[in-house]
Order: C-alpha cells, then sequence, then structure tokens
C-alpha cells in the first residue's frame, strides 16, 4: 500500500514558510497582497501567490514575469531561516514514520502543495525527508488535484510497479486533501491537527479521522485497512 502525507498540519507545524513567502513576494512584486488575512490551508504555493497577487491587482503575465526571481528568494529565505525557526514535528509522528519505514507492506510518499524544494527544507530540518523518497509537489501543478496522480506515477517508476488509487491512502488534515484523494480513488485518513474539527473532515469524505498520530498501533491500523473502519479513533 502506498501511504501518501501531507505536511503542514499533518507531519508538521510552524517553521519561517509563511514569513519567507511574504519577504519573497514583497522583494520580487513590491506587495503581498492580503497575506495576513489568507487562508494557506490545503492549498498549493502556486495557488497562494496567484491568489494574494490577483487580490492585489496584478495582471497574470506580470505575475508570471516575476516568478523564476520569486521561487529563487523564497527558498533562500526559507533555508536561511529554518535553522533557528525549525519546524515543529507534531506528537507521534518520529515514531510512525519510523516504523512504517521498515515495512514491507507499505511504501512512504508526500502530496503536498508545498513545491519540492521547499518541502525538502521543511522535512529535511525535521530528520524526515529521507523517509520520503517520491511525491507529488506544488512544483508539479498548481492544482492540487492533480498531485496524487502524480505521486502515483512517480512511485511506479521509483519502485518498480504499478500503483494505482486503490491501493493508496491520502492522510491529510483538511478538506482539500480528502477531495484530492478522491481524484484518483484513494481512501483518506485525516487527522485533527490543523484547524478543522472532525465533523469537517469527516462530512469532507475522510475515511478515517484521527486525533493526531500518536497512537502507533491505532493509526498504523487506520492506515493500513482505512475503508473498513469509518469511525473516531
Amino acid at each position: 500500500m502506498l501511504l501518501l502525507f501531507d505536511i503542514d498540519g499533518t507531519l508538521t507545524r510552524g517553521g519561517p514558510a509563511v514569513t519567507a513567502f511574504r519577504i519573497a513576494l514583497e522583494h520580487t512584486y513590491g506587495t503581498a497582497g492580503p497575506v495576513g488575512e489568507y487562508d494557506f490551508a490545503g492549498k498549493t504555493d502556486p495557488r497562494i501567490l496567484r491568489d494574494l497577487l490577483g487580490a492585489a491587482g496584478l495582471a497574470p503575465d506580470e505575475i508570471a514575469r516575476g516568478l523564476p526571481r520569486f521561487w529563487v528568494r523564497y527558498l533562500g529565505e526559507l533555508e536561511a531561516r529554518i535553522a533557528t525557526e525549525p519546524v515543529t514535528v507534531l506528537p507521534g509522528v518520529h515514531t510512525l514514520i519510523a516504523e512504517l519505514a521498515v515495512r514491507n507492506d507499505v511504501f512512504l510518499g508526500l502530496v503536498t502543495g508545498n513545491v519540492a524544494d521547499g518541502a525538502r527544507l521543511k522535512l529535511g530540518s525535521a530528520g524526515l525527508w529521507h523517509h520520503f523518497p517520491v511525491g507529488g509537489f506544488g512544483s508539479d501543478h498548481e492544482v492540487r488535484n492533480e498531485l496524487p496522480q502524480v505521486a502515483l506515477d512517480r512511485a511506479s517508476r521509483h519502485w518498480g510497479r504499478a500503483f494505482n488509487g486503490r491501493e493508496s491512502v491520502i492522510i491529510g488534515d483538511t478538506p482539500r486533501d480528502m477531495e484530492c484523494a478522491r481524484a484518483v480513488g484513494a481512501a483518506t485518513v485525516a487527522v485533527t491537527t490543523g484547524r478543522f474539527s472532525s465533523a469537517e473532515l469527516r462530512a469532507a469524505g475522510a475515511d478515517s479521522v484521527l486525533p493526531d498520530l500518536s497512537d502507533t498501533a491505532a493509526t498504523v491500523e487506520a492506515l493500513t485497512a482505512p475503508k473498513t473502519l469509518n469511525k473516531n479513533i
């Protein structure tokens, strides 16, 4: 089974990404738009950028011209700041991932709105990046629903066997994680470590809802048989 984890709000929280994003926007475009009021949850980095700059009145061609400079500045700011403002690894994550990594019946990957190098910096600072050899990232597509298929294709190439949505699970903390899983027919395990409640995540289609990933045995059970549980734990 292929287990595809979201990052922010699921494996980690905090860190300097929002600050780095704001600084890079201001440096590149002269504005960060309504960044203080914006809901980042479940969105890809390119979508966030276009939303903020569009709200500030920038035209699509103006946004496009600045993208190469923006990404260089954002990643530079993120790398420079993350050593002193590291992400917080959420409860149980290190233990869970270490246990899953040594099993021969599951494979680990990511589906995240972070661009790939942003994901690498965040999870690298947390000592987790090496566990996830494949993923679908915001740098692959602005539309999050496209990312699970990217991850499936990469997993098939990496491990030399075919993967499809029916033998995959997406683990996340937002309704958008549940929505993108439906795009490939994957099962879903949601955690309430973000800002969405169990009821909201279940209404969004979660097959199982956990408070967090701290109960390793219960989490492994949910991840390996998510569609049979269909209950809160």
